[in-house]
């Protein structure tokens, strides 16, 4: 091996370790994150989201828009685990609940012969519609304090549906499914969901721009050095 390209090799081999070296430090200066005295961008919608706030609200999740489709058989299943209290048919006796026949759409508080506890239209809702019962079977008493019903809840959307659309059956005349503008009405406002989208979007873009940044540098430093070692 000739000395000509032995120094070659060694000037390529610390080329390449000086560009190291300075891709590093480069990105460092580009990337490195420094602490701000104050938000950059104060999102108001925001403010007390984590860090020991409050969280918000659990709610039961909507389902009108399920019920159209709700598997009718296995709600009939679930309503297995209500007998206990409460009967279905047409004529039924009353138990530690009212009977339930034809109760989708009817009046609160309104079966005869059954001792309510008085608080179930406490909200101002007056009658046992789709949004009501949803609200009520994920948990009695967040619904209606007070309520004799000593049921804990029904916790997953899916059971809910298939249970509401069971018990539209166990009537003369089914009411009508939930229409486009009540389910539409349901859904909750995506207004926090959205600000959370475009705050990631925002984050995304500003650190695509700083890789390129740093890319472009690192392309010109590595153009340099082999230019270098070419001459």
């Amino acid at each position: 091996m000739g000395g000509m390209e032995f120094n070659k090799i060694f000037a390529a081999i610390l080329v390449a370790g000086i560009i190291a070296m300075f891709a590093g430090f480069v990105s460092e200066k580009l990337v490195h994150p420094h602490e701000l005295k104050e938000d950059a961008f104060p999102v108001e919608a925001l403010e007390g989201v984590g860090g020991g706030a409050a969280k918000a609200e659990a709610v039961a999740e909507p389902i009108l828009a399920m019920i159209a489709t709700a598997d009718i058989a296995r709600g009939q299943k679930l309503s297995k685990a209500c007998a206990a209290c409460h009967s279905f048919d047409n004529g039924g006796a009353n138990g530690v609940g009212p009977n339930l026949w034809n109760v989708i759409g009817a009046k609160k508080q309104a079966h005869a012969g059954y001792q309510y506890s008085g608080v179930l239209n406490a909200n101002g809702v007056e009658d046992w519609n789709y949004d009501a019962l949803n609200k009520f079977l994920w948990k009695p008493k967040k619904y209606a304090k007070g309520t004799k019903m000593g049921y804990v809840g029904m916790k997953k959307p899916e059971d809910r549906a298939a249970i509401i659309a069971w018990m539209r059956t166990k009537a003369p005349s089914p009411i009508a499914l939930p229409t486009a503008v009540a389910i539409a009405a349901e859904a909750p406002a995506p207004v926090v969901e959205e600000a959370v989208v475009d705050a990631v979007e925002n984050i995304q873009d500003a650190t695509e721009a700083v890789t390129t940044e740093t890319k472009d540098v690192i392309e010109d430093a590595v153009d340099a050095a082999q230019d270098a070692v070419s001459n």
